[in-house]
């Protein structure tokens, strides 16, 4: 599961009241965090508070770790909701089949799907769904293996290829511009402090494995 789907499955409201992802309409989740929220008749609606903003009306209840947790999910889901925002808008497409062209953009030769399941961290039938719909739009070919005719080989098509390099430029810029208050050393450093806490995760995770 994603940092952002985890945190937007129990998203805070300044009511105290919390709304289930699966309960909201579609467009909801990715809307634009930014614009000002008003009910029916035009009135300010409560503001939307993230889970970091909510521990601080009572900080000592959490420790130093969770509050780090929290402001890691809470950065994901902000970048997250927007670049699932700025596909849709300006590609009518999603983040799901933007992960998935970037693993075949990386393929020059294809991919089988049991692979591209397992690179993705997505059950084979969500694979199946989304394969099936870049076909119809023409934007992956689907062949089944000459070694292997029980195996289907999956690759960007020219279309999908020049599509998807569009999308990619796009993000890049996007990402730039959402770390642009960061300095390349400051940076440098989240990378490093980063890698020190996959580690630790990765760890535990063997440990409790």
């Amino acid at each position: 599961m994603r940092l952002g789907d985890m945190l937007r499955a129990c998203p805070f409201r300044s009511n105290g009241t919390t709304t289930s992802a699966e309960n909201r309409p579609r467009w909801a989740k990715d809307r634009d965090l930014s614009e000002p929220k008003t009910d029916e008749r035009g009135t300010a609606a409560p503001t939307w508070l993230d889970g970091e903003t909510k521990v601080l009306e009572a900080p000592h209840d959490h420790g130093t770790e969770l509050r780090l947790w929290l402001r890691l999910l809470t950065c994901s889901t902000l970048v997250e909701t927007e670049i699932r925002r700025r596909l849709r808008e300006e590609f009518d497409s999603t983040l799901p089949r933007f992960d998935l062209m970037a693993q075949l953009e990386r393929a020059k030769n294809g991919m089988v799907l049991g692979e591209l399941s397992k690179r993705m961290m997505v059950s084979p039938g969500n694979i199946t769904a989304l394969v099936e719909r870049l076909v119809e739009s023409g934007h992956i070919s689907r062949t089944t293996s000459p070694a292997d005719r029980r195996v289907q080989i999956i690759a960007l098509t020219p279309f999908g290829r020049a599509a998807f390099k569009k999308m990619a430029d796009a993000h890049a810029e996007w990402i730039s511009e959402l770390f642009g208050k960061v300095t390349a050393k400051g940076e440098l450093a989240l990378l490093d402090q980063l890698g020190e806490l996959k580690h630790s995760i990765v760890a535990a995770l063997g440990k409790n494995g």
